[in-house]
Formats: structure tokens, sequence, C-alpha cells
């Protein structure tokens, strides 16, 4: 979903070998001897330089060995993107919403001016969001699929980590519909939202 590095971890006077992943807003590191995961939120004093990326935290100073990813991490720590552009909608986009969706969402998609048009709008989407919780729920994502055009996308939300619903049940969703599964994004804290297009040999 993030990014990801294998990479060696300094803290609090030891080394820790293992994997760090940079996502939407923190960051996680996995080792066999610590696993940490830092809020952008609660880092200071963001630095990158002779490939390590350096910041402070109430518990200390954190140092990661990243290489050349050092300076792009640290860029995307002091800017992360919003959830609308990481999810590609632009300013005035036609967009429909299916399912239930926090108020949070509908508000930042006002607020690039996106029109949320209803699911019998006779105008095809730009976007399609279609909010999956369930299993039972995935023969509406080929429902949704009849309505994308040309480089529409339709942007499957489900449940992060729960055995409700699984990202192998909706990638072999959306596959069983014609669709090529082409990006993963974080949607919230709760949720994960995969892409789908038509693939360009079919549009």
């Amino acid at each position: 979903m993030g990014q990801e590095a294998q990479c060696v971890l300094r803290c609090k006077g030891a080394a820790h070998r293992g994997k760090a992943l940079l996502e939407t807003a923190e960051l996680i590191f996995r080792g066999p001897s610590l696993r940490l995961k830092v809020p952008f939120s609660s880092m200071k004093l963001v630095t990158a330089e002779a490939g390590e990326l350096r910041f402070k935290t109430p518990d200390g100073l954190v140092v990661l060995e990243l290489g050349t990813k050092a300076e792009k991490w640290r860029e995307k720590i002091l800017h992360p993107k919003s959830r609308i552009e990481k999810l590609g909608v632009k300013s005035g986009a036609r967009v429909e919403l299916a399912g239930k969706f926090d108020a949070d969402f509908v508000e930042e998609l006002k607020s690039v001016k996106a029109t949320a048009g209803e699911r019998d709008s006779k105008e095809r989407p730009e976007w399609i969001f279609l909010g999956i919780e369930a299993r039972g729920e995935l023969g509406r994502i080929a429902t949704a699929a009849k309505k994308l055009r040309g480089a529409a996308g339709l942007w499957i939300v489900y449940p992060k980590g729960k055995k409700t619903v699984t990202e192998t049940d909706v990638i072999t969703a959306g596959r069983k519909a014609g669709l090529k599964d082409v990006k993963v994004a974080g949607f919230s804290g709760t949720h994960t939202a995969l892409k789908f297009v038509i693939p360009v040999a079919k549009r």
C-alpha cells in the first residue's frame, strides 16, 4: 500500500534490521528484535543526509539507513498527499458513491468541487467509489463495472485486515467482472481502497 524498504533502524543505542513501511500517515518498522509504529504527527526535526532518514520522537532519536530513498521519504513525511490526491480525483470530476462513506470523505470531495452523482444518473461518472463490507456484497462490483467507460476508474473500499472480505476476494470479483486491478491506497484507518479499470485493449 505504501512504500517499503529493507533497512537498519537505530534507536536508543541499538541497531535493528528489518522492513520499514512508509504508509499514509505513519512509518512502521518490523524486525525480529523491534516493532515500531510512528505517526508522522509525532515526528520532529525530520532530515535526510548521507542516506539516513532521521527524526525525533517523544522516545528519542530514530535513524533509518535508507540509502537513496531517504530524501524521498523525508519529503513524503513532511508533505503527505491528501486522500483525494492519492485517489486521483481532480477538481470538478464526476463521482458516484455507492455504499456507506464517512462524512469527512464527502466533504473532501466537495472541497475539490467533485460532483457526486446518483447511481441512476444518466451521466457517466469518471470515478465510482463502491463500499463493500462483506463477501455477500461482492456481486455489486459487476454492476458497477458496467457503468465504466474509457479510462474511468472504480475504487472498491473494503475493511482493512478483516476476514469478512479480503483483498483476494475483491481482486477475484473485479477480475471476474472483466476489470484490471491497478492500484491500492489507504482509504482510512479502518479501510483500504483498490482501484480497477477497464483493460486498455477493451476500451
